[in-house]
C-alpha cells in the first residue's frame, strides 16, 4: 500500500513551533503542526497568573509580526497568549490539536508518528515541545516524608493558597524571584538557592539576553570562542524590586534534608514549613523520541546547531542554549527556526 508522506511534522505548537512554521511555510506547504494543547499559546496558558515577560512587546516578538504594544511596559501572561493565538491565525498555520505524540519511529522513507489522532508519516520531524510538561524536582533526602504541600512552579498559580503560611521557595532563577516576590506579601518565606543569587542592574531587561545571544552567534560565525555566558542573572522587574525593598531577596544555601515538619539545615537546626515551592527548572519533553535511540541520560539529543547528529531528518528547536543560544525565548528562537527550515529544505533535495 502506498503511503503518503508529509515533508515535515512540527511537534509542538508553542512559540518555537510557530516560529519554525513561519519559516517552513516558505519551503513547503506539505507540513503539519501537531500540538498537545487544547488552545494556542504553548506553555503560556499554564503559567502563573501574574507572570510578566522580561522585555517590552517589540523585543518579545516572533518573526514577521511584532507583538502589539501593551498597556504596561512588559507584557503579561494573557497578552502573550493573545499574541501567540493571533500569530497562529495570522499565518493560517496547519495546526492540529489536541494531539499527543506518543512515539516516533524510523521507517524507510522517513518517520512514523504514533499519536492520539492516529499515525502520521513524514520525511522529517522537528521537535518543538519545550520543557513545561517535564518539571524537575531534585531528589533531596527525606523529600517523600514532608507532611506539608509541595508544588512545582509549573503548577503554581497565585499566592492566595499560601496566605498566612510558612513557605520555602527553592531555586535561583527568575521564576523563583518572581514567585518569592508575591508569595512573601502574604506568607512568611525563606529562599534557598544553590549559589548566592545575582541580580542584573535595574535598568537592564530581557533585551540583554538577546544581545548576548547575538554576540555569541556572530563570534561563532567568525570562529571565535567567547567565555561562557550566564543568562541566569535575575532581571529586576517591578515586583522583584519591590521585594528587594522589603528585604526578602535574601537566600540561604541548601538544607541538608527534608523532615516531616520542614527542613534540617547543615548545622543541624530544624525549621518548620507548611509548603515547599520548587522553582527548580524543567527537563526536555522528548520521551516520544525514545524509539530512535537518540536520547542522552539527561533526556537531551546531541545536535549540531538544531540538527540531530545521530538521526538524519530530525531537528530540535527552542529547548535552550544547547539548541541555540537564547532559543527558549520569544525573540531568540527566530535564528534557530530559520536555520532549521533552511536545513529541512536542503535535506529534501
Amino acid at each position: 500500500m502506498e503511503v503518503n508522506y508529509l515533508d515535515a511534522v512540527i511537534i509542538g505548537g508553542g512559540q518555537s513551533g510557530l516560529a519554525t512554521a513561519y519559516h517552513l511555510r516558505k519551503v513547503t506547504s506539505n507540513y503539519l503542526v501537531l500540538d498537545a494543547g487544547v488552545q494556542p499559546g504553548g506553555a503560556w496558558p499554564h503559567a502563573w497568573d501574574s507572570l510578566r515577560l522580561f522585555s517590552p512587546a517589540a523585543a518579545s516578538s516572533l518573526p514577521g509580526w511584532l507583538m502589539p504594544a501593551t498597556a504596561e511596559a512588559y507584557p503579561d501572561r494573557n497578552e502573550a497568549i493573545d499574541y501567540l493565538t493571533r500569530y497562529e491565525q495570522r499565518y493560517s498555520f496547519p495546526v492540529k490539536r489536541p494531539v499527543q505524540v506518543e512515539s516516533v519511529e524510523k521507517e524507510t522513507e522517513g518517520f512514523r508518528l504514533h499519536t492520539s489522532a492516529g499515525v502520521f508519516h513524514s520525511r522529517t520531524v522537528i521537535a518543538a515541545t519545550g520543557t513545561w510538561s517535564k518539571p524537575f524536582i531534585p531528589d533531596y533526602p527525606g523529600r517523600d516524608s514532608f507532611g506539608g504541600r509541595q508544588i512545582h512552579s509549573a503548577h503554581y498559580r497565585s499566592p492566595e493558597a499560601f496566605r498566612g503560611q510558612r513557605v520555602l521557595v527553592v531555586g535561583g532563577g527568575n521564576s523563583a524571584a518572581q514567585i518569592l516576590a508575591e508569595v512573601s506579601r502574604v506568607a512568611h518565606t525563606q529562599w534557598v538557592t544553590l549559589h548566592e543569587p545575582t541580580f542584573l542592574p535595574d535598568e537592564v531587561d530581557g533585551r540583554y539576553v538577546f544581545e548576548v545571544a547575538t554576540q555569541r552567534f556572530h563570534a561563532a560565525q567568525q570562529g571565535v570562542t567567547l567565555p561562557p555566558a550566564s543568562l541566569g542573572d535575575i532581571i529586576m522587574l517591578d515586583s522583584v524590586r519591590e521585594a528587594r525593598s522589603r528585604g526578602v531577596l535574601k537566600a540561604r544555601r541548601p538544607f541538608a534534608r527534608i523532615i516531616p515538619e520542614g527542613v534540617e539545615w547543615p548545622d543541624g537546626t530544624q525549621e518548620r514549613f507548611d509548603a515547599i515551592l520548587w522553582c527548580t527548572g524543567f527537563r526536555p519533553a522528548l520521551d516520544f523520541l525514545a524509539p530512535l535511540n537518540v536520547l542522552t541520560p539527561e533526556g537531551r539529543v546531541e545536535v549540531a546547531e538544531t540538527r540531530s547528529t545521530r538521526q538524519p531528518g530530525l531537528w530540535l528547536v527552542g529547548y535552550g542554549n544547547w539548541t541555540g543560544f537564547a532559543s527558549a525565548t520569544l525573540i531568540g528562537v527566530n535564528r534557530s527556526a530559520r536555520r532549521t527550515a533552511e536545513e529541512v529544505k536542503e535535506y529534501g533535495r
